[in-house]
């Protein structure tokens, strides 16, 4: 995997070669015979139809069965306070016709309806929905959100989850429910959210102690569900304290998610700790969303480690 990486990296298989989508505020497009291939391989930038749309970070994708790949992606409103630089982000829908060269944009379908607090001190963002993942569920009904809420009341901050019909792909807006107090009942454009994981202390402070930017994929081994999280404690910047692992089997049921328990502490390596963690299943087929008992661990897109799973 390139190691110019700013978020979650998503994979895709087509005509037998895997593609893998980088961003560094803009999206590139590697392609090779499988993850081991790609590294060092060239990579191409990725044209979106909607230049409006930059900065965008491309944070997963799915394939469906013609060949259209639909993509969600990660954007940073800029400007809306002007005195602190602080941005928000939003989550909008993406598809491409062509294999990912070039997408076009559907729209924004996650935004929060809070006010901005432009005098957060994490020193990145004032509020917004953001840093996420996606994934189908084993029925192949609904697309699951699992994204970062970063403003509002503490209570509603942390990891929060979403989800849209399959049917809806084609059009998005409008189609996304977040999970609220134990029903998928409020919009994804300005809805309340109950967060999975919820932070120890909230975005706007100084010591922010809080999991985001969550990694998800199906693992065929554990037959469940794996989540890996980044940890940003307690002082401006967003510090990684380690990395964390959560399963569960159900989507559709939000607090099933087991505690997350840390798998990387940057105290116990005595470095810090990269972003974005994710796995690459190693096996022809498999990808960021699919892997088994052994699969490669990603950091900011280098992989020093491979992961193992144990019942």
């Amino acid at each position: 995997m390139p190691a110019a990486v700013d978020s979650n990296s998503p994979a895709f298989w087509r005509d037998g070669k895997l593609h893998l989508l980088n961003s560094i505020g803009l999206p590139f497009l590697s392609v090779g015979e499988d993850q081991f291939d790609i590294t060092g391989s060239p990579s191409s930038q990725v044209w979106i139809d909607n230049l409006a749309r930059q900065p965008i970070w491309i944070e997963s994708v799915w394939q469906r069965a013609d060949g259209s790949i639909y993509a969600w992606y990660h954007h940073e409103v800029i400007g809306a306070c002007p005195d602190s630089g602080l941005s928000f982000p939003v989550i909008g829908a993406l598809v491409s016709r062509d294999g990912g060269a070039s997408f076009e944009d559907l729209g924004i379908i996650l935004a929060s309806g809070d006010a901005l607090r432009c005098d957060a001190q994490n020193g990145y963002f004032a509020g917004g929905h953001g840093d996420f993942s996606v994934i189908l569920d084993r029925a192949g009904k609904y697309f699951y959100f699992f994204f970062g809420n970063y403003g509002g009341d503490p209570a509603s901050q942390g990891v929060a989850v979403a989800r849209m019909s399959i049917e809806d792909l084609d059009n998005p807006v409008g189609a996304v429910w977040k999970y609220y107090q134990g029903e998928w009942s409020e919009p994804g454009l300005g809805g309340r959210v109950t967060p999975v994981f919820p932070v120890r202390t909230p975005w706007e402070a100084a010591d922010t102690d809080a999991f985001w930017g969550p990694s998800i994929h199906w693992n065929t081994y554990l037959k469940s569900y794996v989540m890996l999280l980044n940890r940003a404690c307690c002082s401006p910047g967003w510090p990684q304290e380690g990395v964390y692992i959560s399963f569960h089997s159900d989507l559709a049921t939000p607090d099933g998610w087991s505690a997350p328990a840390a798998v990387l502490r940057s105290d116990d390596l005595g470095y810090g700790l990269g972003y974005y963690p994710q796995v690459l299943g190693v096996e022809p087929g498999e990808s960021d969303t699919l892997a088994g008992q052994i699969a490669r661990f990603y950091l900011q897109g280098v992989s020093d480690w491979e992961i193992i799973f144990q019942r």
